[in-house]
C-alpha cells in the first residue's frame, strides 16, 4: 500500500485533492476511478458530453481531457523523481491546455480508450515503485513533491472532477 504523504511532501494547494482519498489504498482508488469514468462516459449522450454547467466552464469532454493531460504530466514528474532526477521541473498551466486540446471534436469512445490506457500505465508504474522510490522528493512548480504525494494528488484530482460533474453537470 502506498503510504499517505506528510504535509511537507507537497504544496498545500494540492491538499484539496489529497484529502479526497485520505485513508484509501491509492491503487484501489485508481481502479475505482476507472470504473466510475467508464460508467459515466457510457451513460451520457454526445450532447451531454458537450454541455457545461455555466458560461465559460469546460465541457465534460474537456474535463476528461484535462484529467488525462494532468495524469500524463504528473506521471512524468513521478517517474523522474522516483529515478532521483534532481532537475527542477516547470509548472503546468491547465487553462492554457484546454483550448488547444480538441476534446470537443474527439470521439468519446476514443477518448475513453485513451483514458483507460493512461490509467493502466499509471497503475503499473506506481505498483513498480519501491517504498524508497515512493518517498523520494523532487521539485516541480517551485515546490517539493514526493512520488507518493503525486499518486494521491492524481487519485484525488480525478475524484474532485467526478464530484463536480455529478454535482453540477448532471443535476
Amino acid at each position: 500500500m502506498i503510504q499517505f504523504p506528510e504535509a511537507n511532501e507537497y504544496n498545500s494547494y494540492y491538499g484539496q485533492y489529497i484529502q479526497h482519498v485520505k485513508g484509501e489504498d491509492i491503487i484501489n482508488s485508481f481502479e475505482k476511478g476507472v470504473d466510475e469514468v467508464n460508467e459515466l462516459m457510457a451513460s451520457l449522450t454526445e450532447e451531454k458530453l458537450l454541455s457545461t454547467y455555466a458560461e465559460g466552464k469546460w465541457t465534460i469532454k474537456e474535463v476528461l481531457q484535462h484529467i488525462m493531460d494532468t495524469e500524463r504530466i504528473f506521471c512524468n514528474r513521478a517517474l523522474r523523481f522516483a529515478r532521483n532526477d534532481k532537475t527542477e521541473l516547470p509548472g503546468y498551466e491547465q487553462d492554457d491546455y484546454v483550448p488547444f486540446s480538441g476534446a470537443n471534436e474527439r470521439n468519446s469512445m476514443e477518448m475513453l480508450r485513451e483514458y483507460n490506457a493512461i490509467r493502466q500505465a499509471t497503475i503499473t508504474m506506481f505498483q513498480g515503485f519501491s517504498e524508497e522510490m515512493l518517498a523520494r522528493i523532487g521539485v516541480a512548480s517551485k515546490s517539493n513533491m514526493s512520488v507518493r504525494a503525486i499518486a494521491h494528488v492524481l487519485a484525488g484530482h480525478e475524484r474532485h472532477h467526478m464530484n463536480v460533474i455529478n454535482e453540477r453537470y448532471l443535476k
